[in-house]
């Protein structure tokens, strides 16, 4: 017994004597370990008879549950230090900028470019519309002035699903002027809309997808006229580019939905290779508008004699391409983490009306 109490003290005294984590460790595997001063004792039982057995192993018993309670308190009083220490020696300076977080998620370009799309139109006083991308032949063709025999309507371009038991076919949107169309049956003029979306057409190059994204802008009302559309637009290339001046002209173009049509050109220089919006003495086209034809407002119910307007497309990938200097459409749908990286936008660093 006198084993066990010069033991205990020994044990006791190694313990409140630990500096630190590892040193506490290694006193207890030496004392509880399998090859542990007091495992070892708890060895030689076996070898007692029953009175002293009974009596030498309760004194163990306690000795090891004394011992196993020491290690736990003084492994807690250790480990406040430890992180008191670290809490005094680490301080951080909270008016520095947040470390990146290479792990979180990036915007994707089209979706920061129609952000921005909206934001600009969205202070204009433009509202956002959207509309069906399986659309019908007469929102999408007939409703938009474009003939039976019009090119658009053929295999070609336009993807169309099985036919219906009354032999009519719906189409992939080709565009999203039908969001216009059905604005306009559906609202009252004076009606002032954007509409953002996916579209569907047979073609596929460096410049071109099967899917693709447009975005397009109408005005109706009684008063509007040419010189509205080509202030809102310019307006729009000179905020979007982030340019205090854009050079542009208009072409004259056909479109069946508008008369007149044009197509809308901005400035810019490609000395060396390197293509500059803003500056130089050559052009680049980069959407179409017009007036919306009279017949468009007859088809959705609107009196041509009463009400006029404008409309305008432009291609989302199109101007991202021009604005961030991406060079092929195709990447934008390839779903590459390492593109994406690259190109996309961390959350919150570009503020706008859409996401604050």
């Amino acid at each position: 017994m006198e084993n066990i109490e010069a033991l205990r003290e020994e044990v006791l005294a190694e313990v409140q004597k630990a500096v630190d984590l590892a040193a506490l460790e290694d006193i207890r595997i030496s004392a509880l370990g399998k090859k542990g001063r007091i495992t070892g004792l708890m060895k030689n039982l076996g070898k007692m008879d029953p009175d002293q057995r009974r009596e030498f192993g309760q004194a163990l018993n306690a000795l090891k549950d004394q011992v196993a309670s020491a290690l736990d308190m003084r492994k807690g009083d250790l480990e406040n230090a430890a992180l008191e220490a670290r809490l005094t020696g680490e301080r951080i300076d909270v008016t520095l900028p947040s470390r990146p977080d290479e792990s979180a998620g990036r915007i994707h370009p089209i979706s920061q470019t129609i952000d921005e799309i909206v934001s600009i139109f969205g202070e204009m006083g433009f509202a956002l519309a959207e509309g069906p991308d399986i659309e019908d032949d007469f929102h999408n063709f007939t409703a938009l002035n474009i003939p039976p025999e019009h090119p658009a309507r053929e295999m070609q371009d336009t993807f169309y699903l099985p036919e219906g038991e009354d032999g009519s076919r719906l189409v992939l949107r080709t565009h999203t002027s039908p969001v216009q169309i059905r604005t306009m049956q559906s609202k009252t003029p004076p009606i002032r809309i954007i509409a953002p979306g996916r579209t569907y057409r047979s073609d596929s190059d460096m410049t071109h997808t099967p899917m693709f994204h447009q975005v397009e802008g109408l005005v109706i009302d009684k008063k509007t006229h040419m010189g509205h559309l080509k202030g809102c637009l310019l307006e729009f290339v000179k905020t979007y580019f982030e340019l205090d001046e854009v050079p542009v002209r208009y072409r004259p173009s056909f479109f069946p939905f508008t008369e007149p049509s044009a197509e809308m050109d901005i400035g810019c220089s490609r000395k060396g290779g390197e293509l500059k919006i803003g500056a130089g003495d050559d052009w680049l086209e980069i959407l179409g508008c017009g007036m919306v034809h009279p017949r468009v407002l007859a088809a959705c119910g609107l009196d041509p004699e009463e009400y006029q307007g404008f409309a305008f497309g432009m291609g989302i990938e199109r101007i991202a391409m021009l604005k961030y200097g991406i060079p092929d459409l195709r990447t934008f749908f390839d779903t590459d983490l390492r593109w994406l990286k690259h190109y996309g936008f961390v959350p919150l660093d570009v503020p706008n009306m859409v996401r604050g």
